[in-house]
């Protein structure tokens, strides 16, 4: 049985829904990113075959990476970035997704490399064992002296086995990081990037995700939950394709049609960058007068180009000028 309201139609539009498993340690959410999953990929389009920046398989790390953020940032209470990196010594130097406190999202990748077809996670960025996955908490407002909190863990399991999904390192990331049973179940295509996640509630308080965050005895619980276990299972079975096209209300039904679910009304994710035109120029002027002006000299611009979103930031030798008058606001364009 579900309590709460979901829509049969496929949703047009990026949501995402928590729900909790009544009476039992377990709790869930599902995110589907299509319009803004779209709108990030467009973006990332080249202009002259209409094709993209990045090779498919790369997309789809991108948009499981995408999925997986705005699920883990729903997940926490925290006002600020979540950022998940993957990053090592194959082909894809390093793979980046950012969830916001208002799920805006943005993601991009440095390809240094041929991506071989089909590629996995280990091929793409673990060829010689030096990935490693990162996820850093950038608060909104730090305080004086206060730096990100970071977790790293390499891209291979207990018995230094390469992972080959995203999901299982995640997987394995809460498990060594946070002390929690996580299932997790990731897919992205070129019109929707969808996650599911499952977790066992900690024993006390909102354990997740920070340096002191889990308590005594959650440790010891970690894979003892009857509860989660057949939960975990039931997630698990949850295809590609069945995540990617059916509805919510359907993917809930079909695979907890035996459990009672409180659903919560929907969040609503959203392809959002950061970039501004005021940042680019705080860049240039880390970068000095002298090499700025070298640039115009050469190019007659000074041009940056957004690696999430795309947008160009154009600026003129007057636009230079006025980036190293103190207290004077950028000029110029922006070309999108």
């Amino acid at each position: 049985m579900i309590s709460g309201s979901l829509s049969e139609a496929v949703p047009v539009t990026d949501r995402l829904h928590k729900f909790l498993f009544e009476g039992l340690p377990v709790r869930g959410m599902l995110v589907q990113l299509r319009a803004g999953w779209r709108e990030l990929l467009s973006r990332r389009a080249t202009a002259s075959d209409g094709g993209h920046a990045f090779a498919p398989e790369v997309r789809g790390l991108l948009g499981e990476m995408s999925a997986a953020a705005c699920l883990m940032h729903a997940n926490i209470k925290f006002d600020g970035a979540l950022i998940l990196q993957v990053f090592g010594d194959g082909p894809v130097k390093l793979a980046v997704a950012e969830a916001r406190t208002d799920l805006g999202f943005r993601a991009t990748a440095k390809v240094v490399g041929t991506v071989p077809q089909g590629a996995q996670l280990a091929a793409m960025l673990n060829v010689h064992g030096q990935g490693r996955c990162a996820i850093t908490l950038d608060p909104s407002e730090r305080l004086p002296g206060q730096q990100p909190y970071q977790g790293v863990v390499p891209l291979h399991g207990d018995r230094r086995e390469p992972l080959q999904q995203l999901a299982q390192v995640l997987e394995h990331y809460m498990l060594q990081s946070e002390q929690l049973d996580t299932r997790l179940v990731l897919a992205a295509n070129d019109d929707c990037a969808a996650g599911l996640l499952i977790q066992r509630l900690p024993m006390q308080g909102d354990a997740n995700l920070s340096a002191s965050g889990w308590k005594a005895g959650d440790e010891d619980a970690i894979g003892r939950s009857e509860d989660f276990n057949r939960i975990a299972l039931l997630a698990a079975t949850l295809t590609r394709d069945e995540l990617l096209a059916l509805p919510p209300e359907q993917i809930l039904k079909r695979l907890f049609w035996e459990e009672t679910l409180r659903l919560f009304d929907p969040l609503e994710p959203k392809f959002a960058c950061t970039c501004s035109r005021r940042r680019v120029a705080n860049m240039l002027r880390g970068l000095g007068r002298e090499e700025v002006d070298s640039l115009i000299t050469e190019r007659g611009l000074a041009e940056v180009a957004c690696d999430f979103c795309g947008a160009q930031y154009r600026f003129d030798a007057v636009d230079v000028g006025e980036v190293f008058v103190p207290g004077q606001p950028p000029g110029s364009q922006v070309v999108n």
